[in-house]
């Protein structure tokens, strides 16, 4: 169903996560499928495929009666869910499963260009493309045209990227309450006379992934591997924290070292600022007339509108077109970079935020996906937001994304509380006289 297993000749990946994904092919607008058939056949799939594909063994839905309330009532929903991993579209297509209820999706347009049977099947289960290279009229007109007529909710992911941490949120873009408001003047502009009290409602929506599994057997070998891709060998006599701590921070010198000549010291956060500074403004001397944005996103959105283009074009040499991907890749990393919370597992050791970890550290290094099962993935759903058509004009940020992010902040630190707390079990001696450590998880 949803994915990012692409064809090698359209869809290009680089050496970093699933989410950084770019491509040379000219962008074409695939709308959605608006029939209601295909969804419920296909939506019959969705456990299967999020057991076998994302090793998601349960959904639980919270809070689904709140949607079924507004969907009496006939008000135009939004769904706004946080980001973390690749199965969270599925995971959202089986809650309308759940609620007897398909659902409209904004999709990034690189799925749609992979794999021609993805395409097919994303876009009759409700899902649309968007382009996020450039400002995508059609697919935004799309998304106002759904939320206003309010036959099915729409879902929009308001970070706008994969997030590196599931208990961390991203800054929201705005294109979520651009869509939000326009929608909700359609509405005023023409009432419904059925439904005279009709408007737009946006509901944040918290996913969350629980581990089930042995953290320990699972998180050694990755460990392992990367340790011996450090010519360190595997460390197995060491704790499992001290391995992670360890690794990350070499992984961090290593990349250090590559973009600004060697280790830096200082706090996390300041080596993070510093290495995406190095990789980000060489790039943004050499391509950006105008000084780019504050935050991170901003930066990486104009640094990417700058290169693709030409790249699209096809009327570039192969050594710049090497170049260009090259530069891709570096604004990926510096995305990745700025994504991940600094001390994200010494602040709450828990299961799922030490395998959450091991995860990006072994994707980063493979450009793979790493799936672990079994997952838990819990879906609460979050209080309902009316829409107002116009922006307070003296607010100084947006009220109604000041409003998304909180109830997502908050869902997420509650959600973040039913993680198991890793905790060592009592120390082991083997025959070989080193002491070994065993993981267990509590609440």
């Amino acid at each position: 169903m949803f994915g990012s297993r692409s064809a090698r000749r359209r869809v290009f990946r680089t050496q970093r996560p699933p989410s950084v994904v770019v491509t040379d092919s000219p962008y074409k607008f695939i709308p959605p499928h608006q029939g209601d058939r295909w969804p419920r056949v296909l939506n019959v799939l969705t456990p299967h495929v999020l057991r076998t594909r994302y090793g998601v063994t349960r959904v639980e839905v919270r809070g689904e009666d709140t949607l079924c309330s507004l969907q009496r009532a006939g008000h135009s929903i939004l769904l706004a869910p946080n980001h973390c991993r690749m199965a969270d579209p599925v995971v959202l297509l089986q809650m309308g499963r759940r609620i007897r209820q398909p659902l409209f999706i904004m999709a990034s347009s690189h799925l749609f260009r992979g794999n021609r049977v993805m395409s097919f099947t994303m876009r009759r289960v409700g899902a649309f493309s968007v382009y996020r290279e450039g400002v995508d009229r059609q697919a935004v007109q799309t998304a106002i045209e759904i939320l206003s007529r309010g036959r099915r909710p729409l879902v929009i992911f308001p970070e706008g990227i994969l997030s590196q941490a599931n208990d961390h949120l991203c800054a929201l873009m705005d294109g979520v309450a651009f869509i939000a408001r326009s929608a909700q003047r359609r509405i005023e502009a023409a009432p419904d006379p059925d439904r005279p009290d009709r408007r737009t409602m946006i509901v944040p929506v918290g996913i969350k992934y629980l581990y089930q599994g042995d953290v320990h057997a699972t998180a050694c070998p990755i460990l392992a591997d990367i340790e011996e891709r450090l010519l360190w060998g595997a460390q197995k006599q060491r704790p499992l924290m001290e391995r992670v701590e360890r690794v990350g921070s070499a992984l961090l010198s290593l990349k250090e070292i590559e973009y600004l000549g060697r280790p830096q010291t200082g706090s996390l956060q300041q080596r993070q600022d510093r290495l995406i500074d190095g990789i980000l403004r060489p790039l943004e001397r050499e391509w950006l007339t105008e000084p780019a944005a504050d935050d991170i996103f901003g930066r990486v959105r104009a640094l990417r509108r700058a290169i693709i283009p030409d790249m699209i074009e096809g009327s570039l040499p192969p050594e710049e077109i090497s170049r260009r991907w090259k530069q891709l890749s570096d604004i990926e990393l510096a995305q990745a970079v700025s994504a991940f919370p600094p001390d994200y597992v010494k602040s709450r050791p828990s299961v799922d935020r030490i395998l959450e970890t091991v995860e990006r550290f072994a994707e980063n290094l493979t450009g793979r996906e790493q799936t672990h099962r079994p997952l838990h993935a819990i879906v609460r759903i979050g209080e309902p937001i009316p829409v107002e058509a116009r922006r307070p004009r003296r607010a100084d940020s947006d009220p109604l994304l000041t409003a998304i992010s909180d109830q997502l902040r908050t869902m997420l630190h509650e959600l973040a509380q039913e993680s198991r707390i890793y905790q060592p079990a009592a120390t082991a001696v083997p025959s070989d006289g080193r002491s070994r450590t065993q993981t267990v998880g509590s609440r």
